[in-house]
């Protein structure tokens, strides 16, 4: 591959709405589903230069990924390194992933190395669990992983989607913490008890004659109910370490509001503490939006001003890498 000079990226975040089979009970662990989104995303402009420099939001992340990356791959990390734009941190969004790939794909570009996004996930030890953020940023819509295998590099792509143009996903963030993550988030995963083999069949089945088709016939009530089906049984498993089914107490408040409206697929990405849900339509949405921090208000609960949120729409297309001159 030629060598280049200056490089743009763009990461998209995602939403992961859960896991399958948390205990292997067919010999492959976890197994997800999750869609890229559109407004949030992380995007770097990298320039050769005599020396390192980085400006822009999440500075230290990004010097982590660039000299774990410099170092597997033997380059320089001579660059000049903008961060336009960085998904939020420890939210549920992927940011680590992204951040990744985004910095792997800026440097494969720069100096011509060839490699592929599964090339740049395994240098990074991405994808160790769910598969969901490498597939968005080499697809972009709906993607389905299949989990890891006894000689699983990283998790294969097993569906994509494209999400409809008029779906909506209102995003609810609490600003006052962070989703499980690092060393916590391994303690977590081994603490668990086992995920019951006859839940993973239930759920495997779901989504495979219910959740998928629905999404391509457009029927966002059906997919919904899927997704939510999924979020609750994942979420009671993970509860003892996140200390419910949502994280955040507050979030939780507001998704069964949502819920109560009519809102589909109600769920927390990840960790959380962000919560999701759908709409068919961003007037919708908005009309949704306003109506719950008024609802919120009357209720005077703890803590909701720390609360806020956020309409996206999904990307059906993947990270994107622009070559300038």
């Amino acid at each position: 591959m030629d060598q280049h000079t200056k490089v743009s990226v763009v990461a998209p975040a995602r939403l992961h709405m859960g896991f399958f089979d948390l205990s292997g009970s067919l010999g492959r662990h976890f197994g997800s589903i999750g869609i890229a989104l559109n407004e949030i995303s992380t995007r770097l402009l990298v320039t050769r230069a005599d020396s390192y420099h980085i400006t822009g939001p999440s500075p230290q992340r990004a010097k982590r990924c660039l000299t774990q990356l410099c170092h597997a791959l033997n380059v320089s990390d001579k660059l000049d390194i903008i961060i336009e734009a960085a998904i939020p941190e420890h939210v549920g969004l992927g940011s680590g992933t992204q951040m990744s790939l985004a910095m792997g794909s800026a440097l494969n570009a720069i100096y011509g190395l060839g490699l592929t996004v599964r090339d740049i996930a395994a240098v990074t030890e991405r994808g160790l669990r769910s598969g969901i953020g490498i597939g968005i940023f080499e697809q972009g819509g709906l993607v389905v992983d299949g989990g890891r295998g006894e000689k699983t590099i990283t998790p294969p792509v097993l569906v994509h989607l494209d999400i409809p143009d008029d779906w909506r996903f209102i995003l609810v963030f609490d600003q006052r913490g962070q989703g499980l993550h690092g060393l916590q988030e391994i303690q977590a995963f081994s603490q668990l008890p086992p995920f019951p083999q006859q839940e993973a069949a239930r759920l495997c089945h779901l989504l495979l004659m219910q959740g998928l088709p629905a999404v391509a016939e457009h029927d966002l009530v059906r997919f919904g109910d899927v997704i939510t089906q999924l979020q609750r049984s994942v979420g009671e498993h993970f509860a003892p370490a996140q200390g419910g089914v949502f994280t955040s107490p507050q979030v939780a408040a507001a998704m069964q509001w949502l819920g109560g409206q009519g809102a589909a697929a109600i769920g927390q990405t990840s960790w959380g503490p962000t919560g999701f849900c759908a709409v068919e339509g961003v007037d919708k949405a908005e009309t949704l939006v306003l109506d719950l921090q008024q609802y919120l208000v009357k209720q005077n609960l703890a803590h909701v001003d720390k609360l806020s949120f956020f309409v996206a729409s999904a990307r059906n297309n993947g990270g994107y890498v622009h070559i300038h001159g």
